[in-house]
């Protein structure tokens, strides 16, 4: 049988053809020789007041002082049985490693043992999976699975879940929620855990992430939902991003994260991982791992600005189009671990980093690399380790938020698996990353004690997409609780505290800003719904020939609705005082081509469509269209006001 390498173990030759291995790595290779590596020191965790946020491409604490995330992923509680073999054979679960359904090694030290070791390698911040069956199990966990730890004994997987992240939070660590699988067993494959709703219907999905939102909604380290892992194709289907359709990340991604901050816990920081894999990994067909290209023309925009993270995953054995099969069945797309230094960097950069690095766009928010690693003492692949060496070096340049994939392993005579950075035997012996014998040791000390950003980051200007595609894209909690506005329309509304500073011709997406004024305080009275001139004054025609939608003095357009393409309506909500004292402005067409300025900022917004966009110190008052035979009654033409 013709097997292929992943990082869910091995797969047979049908299977590897339409799947996609990336994860936690591989099972164990070749032995090595010891190599010492002289220990730094670790730094110590920094005090830190929850909840955390955003600004711009950083995460903050409540104080506003950065927190990066130097995080590991402690897996075990999504399932480490392969998927087949008996599941209490420990032959049958990834590297011989079985966790028992809970966090792995649990058996071999005590929770707080194991979280002091955490804290010794400088980690902050734990990513703590889970399986959607996990939440559901009523079995209790065996005794020799928590062997270690005989409180735990009879508990089910959720409540030792519960004591785990209670250690953890309670020694000053930050926890995010993985939601890894749906059901229990090891990532990542053709294995019916490929997308949110591969195994399970989408309200089983979001009533979950309700529940475990709400569980430790009153534990404020438990800082984030990180919502699902690597979303790939299964056998027969691609995840999209966009379209629509129940395959649509983009949408359930967006819609499940407003859910959690408005009906269960505001505090929770909302994390989306790009697309893993998309198309048939056989030479000829299309095929590649879009990770977060597609944010750059359509990014999320949360109920609450200030909760968005986004994540990528990177392995060496994979690549931006490079499924990590070898063997029959394998591309000859590269790997990761076969581009230069410089090659590796441009790489990254177009796929993940981008992100980070444009400043003042719709899609700017912090990237966390939550998944990356490689083998250990028995590392023997020169390209490996030099892609580790070269993609820490990135993480220190680029002062990325991180987490390696895994924290915890299993050893026997110092060998095993070997990619965690922490191991245990059956006898409670601890095997780590500097113990002397660990190549990456020096890396892993060059990482996380870089110097990067500390202290105060001040508040960002917003930059918001609104996307009403296929549906309502209200990002308003204020008119989520209102009654809607124009029934039977697509709606658009800005997030509380923006205005809509641009439109896309066609394609109906929109630009909305707290440019130059700040967040604007919800002023007293209702927004007003505006469907005709009757606010166009005698004399003020800014687009002659056209309808024009212009909202009453001392009002913005916060929002708008749409029938196919044509405009309906525009959304005029009242500015508090002081904010808009003018009348006087300009009409800013964008029928025959793009009409944003001489350094537009927010990033292009509708791309493919032309745009039209008011300054940084004006507001959207108007929207005008053509009402002609042929037309489509699109928007054409803005009026833009100064704020003052």
């Amino acid at each position: 049988m013709v097997t292929v390498r992943g990082s869910f173990g091995w797969l047979t030759l049908a299977a590897a053809l339409l799947l996609v291995p990336l994860s936690s790595g591989p099972a164990g290779a070749a032995p090595a020789g010891p190599e010492p590596a002289a220990r730094e020191a670790a730094p110590a965790a920094a005090a830190w007041t929850a909840p955390l946020s955003t600004r711009g491409r950083w995460i903050v604490d409540a104080n506003g002082d950065r927190f990066k995330l130097r995080s590991g992923n402690w897996h075990g509680a999504s399932g480490t049985w392969n998927g087949s073999g008996n599941v209490d054979d420990d032959a049958s679960h990834h590297a011989g490693e079985n966790s028992g359904r809970i966090p792995l090694g649990l058996d071999r030290a005590p929770i707080a043992e194991i979280v002091a070791g955490f804290q010794e390698i400088g980690i902050n911040s734990i990513r703590l999976p889970f399986s959607n069956e996990m939440v559901h199990d009523s079995r209790p966990v065996t005794d020799d699975a928590v062997a270690a730890n005989p409180a735990l004994r009879g508990r089910t997987p959720l409540q030792v879940y519960d004591a785990v992240i209670g250690e953890l939070t309670g020694a000053g660590l930050a926890v995010i929620l993985n939601n890894h699988t749906n059901t229990t067993r090891w990532c990542c494959g053709v294995d019916g855990n490929e997308r949110w709703n591969a195994s399970q219907s989408v309200q089983t999905w979001e009533d979950d992430w309700l529940f475990m939102a709400r569980r430790y909604k009153d534990n404020k380290r438990v800082v984030g939902a990180d919502l699902y892992n690597e979303v790939r194709r299964n056998i027969w289907d691609d995840p999209n991003w966009g379209l629509g359709d129940d395959h649509d990340w983009f949408a359930a991604s967006q819609r499940v994260g407003d859910r959690i901050l408005t009906e269960a816990n505001a505090d929770l920081l909302i994390v989306v991982e790009g697309i893993n894999w998309t198309g048939i990994p056989v030479d000829g067909f299309a095929h590649g791992r879009p990770t977060l290209e597609p944010v750059r023309n359509l990014s999320h925009t949360l109920v609450d600005s200030g909760k968005l993270v986004y994540s990528a995953h990177f392995y060496d054995y994979t690549g931006p189009n490079h499924s990590g099969a070898t063997g029959t069945g394998e591309t000859t797309d590269p790997r990761y671990r076969d581009f230069s230094a410089a090659e590796l960097v441009d790489v990254l950069n177009r796929q993940a980093f981008f992100v980070t690095a444009e400043q003042d766009q719709h899609f700017t928010a912090p990237v966390w690399i939550s998944e990356f690693g490689v083998g250990g003492r028995s590392e023997t692949n020169a390209k490996a380790r030099a892609w580790f060496e070269n993609f820490v070096d990135h993480l220190v340049r680029t002062d990325a938020d991180f987490a390696y994939w895994p924290l915890v392993g299993w050893h026997e005579n110092r060998t095993g698996n070997g990619w965690a950075l922490l191991h245990w035997d059956a006898a409670g012996h601890r095997m780590g990353v500097y113990d002397g014998d660990d190549w990456r040791a020096a890396a892993w000390s060059r990482l996380v004690g870089a110097t990067g950003r500390t202290g105060q980051v001040a508040p960002v200007t917003e930059w918001s997409m609104l996307s009403p595609d296929h549906g309502d894209f209200i990002a308003s909690r204020r008119m989520r609780a209102l009654p809607d506005f124009d029934s039977g329309a697509r709606k658009a509304v800005c997030p509380d505290g923006q205005r809509l500073l641009g439109l896309g011709h066609t394609g109906n997406r929109g630009l909305c800003s707290d440019a130059t004024t700040g967040p604007l305080a919800n002023a007293a009275g209702a927004p007003e719904v505006v469907k005709d001139e009757r606010y166009v004054a005698p004399g003020g025609d800014w687009a002659s020939g056209y309808t024009k939608l212009q909202c009453a003095d001392g009002r913005f357009v916060s929002g708008y609705a749409v029938r196919g393409a044509a405009v309906s309506s525009v959304l005029c909500a009242a500015a508090p005082s002081g904010v808009i004292t003018g009348t006087a402005g300009r009409t800013v067409w964008f029928d025959r081509g793009d009409n944003r300025g001489s350094a537009p900022r927010g990033g292009d917004f509708a791309n493919g469509h032309y745009k039209g966009q008011c300054a940084d110190d004006e507001y959207v008052a108007g929207v005008a269209y053509t009402g002609r035979i042929g037309s489509s009654r699109t928007p054409d033409a803005l009026f833009c006001r100064k704020l003052r």
